[in-house]
């Protein structure tokens, strides 16, 4: 038995605790702060304050503790954790990550094969990498007109800075080689610069990786309406006639199930398990789980030549040693990838062993590609078959296009005369990672600005046909994008709570 208690009844049921649950909880807790909101989430809390970057706790014991209890049904599998070149084909998840059994490749199709995902308070956002770049060109939605706006707020909620890595001593030559390569005949906003990343300084000095924690922020943890809910899984969204009226939850602590009623559900899972819950609940619109779309991935990686000689080596920061930073090359519709160069202690893939020449020296590079969106492409679910938390099966079908293989092409030459540029290439062949690599799916719960049968949720992130009943998190972003989606998504989130609010106003 346990001791805990859910609530009868709430205003908002937020199903999922990552970055974009919680933007909802924020926003409400901002804007309508007598409205009662409960967040669930099937995996446990693994931080404190919960939500918190894993980075962020400097024991790494206790570090990797975190990672494993984030892994869900998978927690003793083997991660990419330990320095050496990442071998092709392996189905080997990141630390704080699990892979889907099975489902992931169908006959004759690529499929996404390390696609993964994380169970735990605080979802992805206590294990990424915390960069933050801006959609350009048509990674932008055209058809929400205060973009610009949401992702202002979006910074403000994740805690963006450019700046927490100026003391990087090669960070600057890193960029000045890079512009020399790229910047001719760009906007300024598309030219090389420092990556936006939700990561700031405290006061001693150490850095604070944004986890949910910071987007919950104190408006919502001192906000006596507002409860967190860890390992609670919700199996069903309730509804009766044409309106979601609550959730149903199992305890994952007794198997015990409860019926928590809301007055709105938000779904803010990712863009896998976020269309398995509507499938789930009977919720089938027909662009449910379609035009999903991940980023490809190139990496390579090169030493910086003609480096100064360090009077000090460079502290290390828990898990980093501040060399180079974190440098952004931004997508362009007529380059059609986004670019992150970084160091490789602050690279999430393992592209190389130890630096023992020069300390900080050698440098990732990885270009994400834009996806050819197809309706075709697209995450379905066994009737049947169950997953091993008991919910429909998942299997993805997913092809790459003539055009898709055209850009991973341009991408690789891109890839090497950028390494060419910056340093000495470790190796002449650049690396393409297994599909789903990025971890940044996108597409599934799709906006759109009409029912047309293309989209799952309109511009408010409101679910075509189910009053009350929003989708939050990656799987809404109906463009095809390059750079990493979570303050695009965040952004999207800002608009819905803000929708919310002012309902539960009226």
């Amino acid at each position: 038995m346990s001791d805990r208690e859910y609530p009868a009844s709430v205003d908002v049921a937020i199903v999922g605790s990552g970055p974009t649950g919680a933007a909802y909880a924020r926003i409400l807790s901002e804007r309508a702060p007598q409205a009662t909101i409960a967040m669930f989430e099937v995996g446990p809390t693994v931080s404190d304050p919960p939500g918190a970057h894993v980075k962020n706790i400097e024991d790494t014991a206790r570090r990797a503790e975190a990672q494993h209890a984030s892994q869900g049904p998978s927690a003793d599998a083997a991660t990419v954790s330990s320095p050496g070149a990442v071998k092709s084909g392996q189905r080997i998840g990141r630390p704080g990550t699990f892979l889907l059994a099975d489902g992931y490749q169908l006959d004759d199709e690529d499929g996404l094969p390390v696609a993964a995902m994380s169970s735990n308070v605080g979802g992805m956002g206590a294990h990424w990498t915390a960069a933050c770049p801006r959609p350009g060109g048509s990674e932008r939605i055209a058809f929400v007109e205060d973009l610009d706006q949401l992702l202002d707020e979006a910074d403000r909620l994740l805690g963006v800075t450019t700046d927490a890595f100026d003391g990087a001593p090669f960070g600057a030559l890193v960029r000045e080689r890079l512009a020399a390569a790229v910047d001719e005949g760009r906007a300024a906003e598309a030219r090389v610069q420092r990556m936006p990343l939700a990561v700031h300084r405290r006061e001693d000095g150490r850095l604070v990786w944004s986890g949910s924690d910071v987007v919950l922020g104190e408006a919502t943890r001192s906000n006596p309406n507002y409860s967190l809910h860890d390992e609670s899984l919700v199996t069903r969204v309730l509804v009766e006639g044409r309106r979601a009226v609550g959730v149903e939850v199992r305890d994952q602590r007794t198997g015990e199930s409860h019926e928590v009623r809301a007055r709105v559900v938000v779904i803010a899972g990712d863009a896998l398990r976020t269309p398995q819950l509507l499938w789930a609940s009977g919720i089938r619109p027909d662009a449910l789980g379609r035009y999903l779309n991940d980023q490809a991935q190139i990496v390579f990686a090169t030493r910086l030549r003609d480096v100064p000689d360090l009077a000090t080596d460079v502290p290390a920061d828990g898990t980093l040693s501040e060399y180079s930073g974190v440098s952004w090359v931004p997508f362009t519709d007529d380059m059609p990838f986004h670019g992150q160069v970084m160091q490789l202690d602050a690279s999430p893939v393992p592209l190389a062993d130890d630096d023992v020449v020069q300390p900080g020296s050698i440098v990732g590079l990885g270009l994400f590609c834009a996806k050819d969106l197809q309706r075709d492409d697209r995450v379905v679910f066994d009737d049947v078959a169950v997953d091993s938390y008991g919910l429909p099966a998942i299997r993805i079908h997913y092809r790459l296009t003539p055009l898709d293989h055209e850009v991973m092409d341009r991408a690789r030459e891109e890839i090497v005369r950028l390494g060419q540029a910056v340093g000495d290439p470790l190796d002449p062949r650049p690396f393409t990672m297994p599909l789903g690599a990025s971890l940044h799916y996108q597409g599934t719960t799709r906006m759109g600005e009409v029912d047309d049968g293309a989209s799952v949720c309109d511009d408010r992130s409101r679910v075509w046909g189910v009053d009350g009943l929003y989708v939050a998190g990656n799987g809404v972003i109906p463009t095809s994008t390059a750079c990493n989606p979570t303050l695009t998504s965040v952004a999207l989130a800002v608009r819905g709570a803000r929708t919310i609010a002012d309902s539960l106003a009226s």
